[in-house]
């Protein structure tokens, strides 16, 4: 396992992280999977879990937490905040009113009495800059966070809430969590240039691209994994952007099989070889699955290998745009369009 300084923060962590949204009801993985997963990926030198409130509606926080009693101060925690948790219209948001209630509710779930990275979700375009920085400094110093970060913002956000933390003397995001594979690559053009200027660690989520680049999806298969099930319309083969990444894939396997390497290892290796990434994030739902994705722990692409990945699918280009989840909301409502 190799390690890396999380941005600024000085903490080390591994360059593959555990995330634990497949924990519970949403990947179907019991309590004593979930733990079988924590210990063998702390045995393989993992150091770092990320879950989220949201994840199975709070049970993956408790799997977690279970799975790492006794042994928390072994493991560098971090969980996220901002994404619906019910109902009613304030629980959820990057609010002071809901993160302070939200982060004792994970604290309660995890079973610790602080997360060394508490993470915003989602931008969340109805509350200032001002407002959550002012709510997560004043969790950090009451020593219920350690930091704080953003996930899948756009950059003009980050660069936003940078300029606010300075402007308003709070303290600042010190980490980004955005999609990257290397059939997503979009961040390289804005986002990834932006971390590196200002310093952020990044924490690449879906480095295998909802099991396109698992292996389990060739030309010629039928398409059985759990992601198709649950988003049926991403694996759609009617569908250009899917028949793309099919023909990505096909080839993208070659180059795998020439430089002796799984598919796995490809798409993980790629991932952590861009200078401004400091970890990818797996998410095992089986043992099996876990062991297939540490095989990448020490994989190192040659640039040959990097130049043949260019390519296939070019340097800043996303072969679903769609889904990048940082869409401005001015171009998702109509109504705000041309306002």
């Amino acid at each position: 396992m190799q390690y890396r300084t999380l941005g600024r923060t000085g903490v080390q962590v591994s360059t593959l992280v555990l995330g634990a949204m497949n924990f519970g009801k949403l990947g179907h993985t019991s309590q004593r999977e979930a733990t079988a997963i924590v210990d063998a990926a702390l045995e393989a030198g993992i150091n770092l879990i990320d879950t989220a409130d949201m994840y199975s509606q709070g049970e993956s926080e408790q799997m977690v937490g279970t799975a790492i009693a006794g042994r928390r101060d072994d493991i560098v925690l971090a969980t996220k905040a901002g994404m619906p948790m019910g109902d009613e219209r304030n629980q959820r948001g990057s609010s002071r009113r809901w993160l302070v209630t939200e982060l004792d509710n994970s604290l309660r779930r995890l079973g610790v009495d602080h997360v060394d990275l508490y993470q915003i979700h989602r931008w969340d375009p109805t509350t200032s800059d001002e407002e959550t920085l002012s709510a997560l400094t004043d969790l950090q110093r009451a020593g219920k966070i350690r930091y704080f970060g953003s996930s899948t913002f756009p950059a003009y956000r980050i660069v936003q809430a940078e300029w606010a933390a300075r402007e308003h003397h709070l303290s600042r995001y010190v980490t980004e969590q955005p999609s990257y594979s290397i059939l997503q690559r979009g961040i390289e053009a804005h986002v990834l240039p932006v971390t590196e200027q200002y310093g952020l660690g990044v924490l690449a989520w879906s480095p295998l691209a909802s099991g396109w680049l698992s292996g389990a999806i060739r030309a010629g298969r039928e398409i059985t994994t759990s992601r198709s099930t649950l988003l049926p319309a991403r694996f759609d083969l009617s569908v250009p952007a899917n028949q793309a990444r099919l023909d990505a894939v096909e080839r993208l396997a070659t180059v795998a099989d020439e430089a002796g390497l799984t598919l796995i290892q490809l798409a993980l290796g790629f991932v952590t070889a861009h200078p401004a990434v400091t970890s990818a994030i797996i998410g095992p739902r089986t043992i099996d699955h876990l062991h297939a994705q540490l095989a990448a722990a020490d994989t190192v692409l040659p640039a040959d290998v990097l130049d043949a990945i260019d390519a296939i699918v070019a340097p800043g280009v996303d072969l679903a745009a769609d889904e990048k989840f940082d869409t401005p909301p001015a171009l998702l409502d109509p109504a705000r369009r041309r306002r």
